[in-house]
């Protein structure tokens, strides 16, 4: 475990090298919190009793403020970087270290993370001072310890999805980023509820998604954290979203070495 904290603290330690991008991924999620803060407030013109969809004023702002720190937390990675270490040959430098290269990625991806959050629970406190919303604040233990649960099922969730996206260059190395953009963007973006609630779907639709992984990254997490749900319920997505942790972990890990297998090393 040493040799994994090391690189926790060098990838912490990397982080305020690149100043930039770290300030531009940090300004995107206030500029969305923003977004979303505007076009709330003017749904809800009707006072604080006025509830659409199932959501109060106050919990559709929780659920505005949320999303930041969620995404801070499940979203945050370094992992995206493999793609472009199978097409271009660098995962050899890897391979060929002591080290498993899952744990050195979770390592890595935690550096990240756990910035992320520092930095997302400054810029909440910061907005929700200068906008004061009414905000929906959750007080029950129990349903805060079950919201940690979910979020580090989603982060096992999150990377699963990105690493199986990552070995798409084993078999086509030009596809690489295209991939990434379509399963981090198009798919896990829309489809876990971190543009707008996932119950505004019509209901056959909803019930169908929560069948898929993505509604448990962040629609879910945020759900138990407003206590929309019942317990029962509660206990029903905390396994089902365990459950396609370990099953999208054990998809990852037979498409990881079967890549492995076929791996060339080009451009080495």
């Amino acid at each position: 475990m040493k040799k994994y904290f090391s690189v926790f603290k060098i990838s912490l330690a990397q982080e305020f090298v690149y100043k930039l991008n770290f300030i531009m991924w940090r300004l995107r999620n206030t500029i969305q919190i923003l977004v979303f803060f505007f076009l709330w407030s003017s749904v809800f013109t009707g006072g604080s009793e006025v509830s659409y969809f199932g959501y109060t004023q106050s919990s559709i702002m929780a659920y505005t403020f949320l999303l930041v720190l969620i995404r801070s937390i499940v979203m945050s990675t370094k992992s995206t970087d493999v793609s472009g270490y199978v097409s271009n040959g660098e995962l050899s430098n890897y391979l060929l270290k002591p080290i498993n290269f899952f744990k050195y990625l979770l390592a890595r991806d935690s550096s990240t993370k756990i910035l992320n959050i520092i930095f997302s629970i400054i810029e909440i406190l910061i907005l929700y001072l200068i906008l004061k919303p009414n905000l929906f604040i959750q007080t029950n233990m129990f349903q805060i310890f079950l919201f940690i649960i979910s979020l580090v099922i989603a982060c096992f969730i999150f990377f699963s999805i990105v690493m199986l996206a990552n070995s798409a260059p084993f078999w086509v190395p030009e596809i690489g980023w295209g991939v990434q953009f379509l399963v981090t963007v198009i798919f896990v973006e829309f489809l876990s509820g971190a543009f707008f609630p996932l119950d505004v779907f019509p209901k056959p639709l909803f019930e169908f998604l929560k069948l898929t992984p993505f509604p448990y990254l962040v629609f879910i997490p945020i759900q138990i954290y407003l206590g929309n749900i019942s317990l029962l319920e509660n206990t029903k997505n905390i396994l089902i979203g365990g459950l396609w942790a370990i099953i999208l972990w054990q998809v990852m890990n037979k498409v990881w070495k079967k890549g492995l297998k076929i791996y060339e090393a080009v451009g080495r």
